[in-house]
């Protein structure tokens, strides 16, 4: 047992301080405010102006055009930015400028037209909306599809040869007509675009162009993806621009699409990757579907190349 005196000894011990009071905590970082995006609509036909917001994807801000106009989201074939015209150079891709404002293409007349193939390629280069409709984008000049005067950049191509295509994306349409047998006649059901009163003789082409749909009006845009939500971001670099340009170059020679946000992609992809066996091999895990031909993987990592060097 513990004697008296120890336990005297034991008491007199100077007692510890206290310890502080703990300081509070600090408190959390505010989130980023993410900004209200509100962008104004019309029908590019004539319409008064809408507001439209709380989209995140394509299909979103057709619903919310439609929304807007009481109409229905299928009626919608594809939108342009700051022109209300059948404008290949304007038409919404990826990227909304913030400022930019946004014009609806609903459907008018449909039209059924016969061509035979009399060459491997029709002249076609197709691209889609992203919410099921593909459509005309180029017609190539001396081509078959431009001796055929019915057809129109814009058109939404909705059957071939009465098998529907609504629902396809663009690349499964080239593919079926690269495949369509030579020297046989066969049917395109076309929707074309309403137009306006100006608009009505308009047969564009949508010829090639060195700086294709630079479209962003501020320093930020609204960036659009088929798979995920928008997200607001800086402008793409004078690299990024120039690169997804010429893989989009790439994608129409080799397989009769122009798809901007597709070819933003590949170049995302190629800044992750340091050889183009490790870029093709990213290709195959992101854009499988595509079934890209390895020459066709080689030509997109030598063109993002050049364009790097290009822009130093």
């Amino acid at each position: 047992m513990e004697s008296a005196a120890a336990q005297e000894t034991r008491g007199a011990e100077a007692p510890r301080p206290a310890a502080p009071p703990p300081s509070p905590a600090e408190p959390p970082a505010a989130p980023r405010a993410r900004p209200r995006l509100v962008f104004r609509t019309q029908l590019a036909h004539g319409s008064p102006t809408g507001k439209i917001e709380g989209f995140t994807n394509v299909r979103e801000l057709y619903a919310k055009i439609a929304e807007a106009f009481g109409i229905a989201p299928t009626e919608i074939l594809f939108c342009t930015l700051n022109s209300h015209k059948v404008d290949m150079q304007k038409l919404l891709g990826g990227q909304i400028g913030l400022e930019d404002f946004i014009f609806a293409h609903v459907r008018g007349e449909t039209k059924e037209v016969e061509v035979t193939k009399t060459e491997d390629a029709l002249g076609l280069t197709i691209t889609d909306n992203g919410a099921g409709y593909a459509f005309i984008k180029r017609i190539k000049e001396g081509s078959i599809i431009n001796r055929v005067q019915a057809v129109c950049v814009g058109d939404s191509i909705e059957a071939i040869n009465d098998h529907s295509i609504v629902g396809c994306r663009h690349y499964e349409v080239a593919k079926m007509l690269r495949e369509l047998p030579k020297s046989q006649p066969f049917t395109l059901r076309l929707v074309q675009p309403k137009r306006a009163f100006d608009m009505i003789s308009q047969r564009s082409r949508g010829s090639k162009c060195p700086t294709e749909a630079k479209m962003a009006s501020g320093r930020e845009t609204l960036r659009l993806r088929s798979g995920g939500a928008a997200t607001v971001e800086e402008m793409p670099s004078e690299f990024e621009e120039e690169a997804s340009r010429r893989v989009d170059d790439l994608l129409e020679s080799y397989m009769g699409i122009r798809d901007p946000e597709l070819a933003a992609t590949m170049v995302d992809t190629s800044k992750k990757t340091r050889s183009v066996q490790e870029f093709a091999h990213r290709l195959d895990s992101v854009l499988g579907e595509f079934a890209f031909p390895d020459e066709f993987v080689v030509e997109v990592w030598a063109a993002i190349g050049e364009a790097r060097e290009a822009c130093g």
